[in-house]
């Protein structure tokens, strides 16, 4: 089970820089991009195998340190941006360490299966119907 995102915030990293996109002079002024940065390695929340597990399933999102890298610049209130890097932090652990249902295979039941070969055979029949007629 994951902890909640507010645990991780002894080990979580912020910066912030100016936002790229439209946004007039605001943009020039505020530091509202805020860059949130996780060191899995040094983690002391997560075991050896949800370390394991997260180093494989994000290895795209690490850098070359094996920080964790989340980027939130969708508000222009740095506070909102810490917010949303944080909400994304945490739903991207929880996606990464959900462990799928292992799927029970299944027969179908013998009345399904005479009811298809049943609808195929009447397919069937109408199909032939729409021959030519021999007189």
């Amino acid at each position: 089970m994951l902890p909640p995102a507010t645990d991780f915030l002894p080990e979580l990293e912020f910066q912030t820089s100016r936002s790229s996109g439209p946004g007039g002079q605001n943009v020039n002024k505020v530091e509202s991009r805020v860059e949130l940065r996780f060191r899995l390695a040094a983690s002391e929340l997560l075991s050896d195998e949800q370390k394991q597990t997260l180093q494989q399933k994000l290895a795209s999102k690490l850098t070359a340190e094996g920080e964790l890298l989340v980027v939130a610049q969708e508000d222009r209130s740095q506070l909102r941006n810490r917010e949303i890097a944080l909400r994304k932090f945490h739903d991207m652990l929880t996606k990464a360490l959900h462990k799928p249902k292992p799927r029970k295979a299944t027969k179908p039941s013998k009345g399904a299966v005479r009811q298809r070969l049943e609808s195929k055979k009447k397919h069937g029949e109408k199909k032939a119907n729409r021959g030519k007629l021999n007189f």
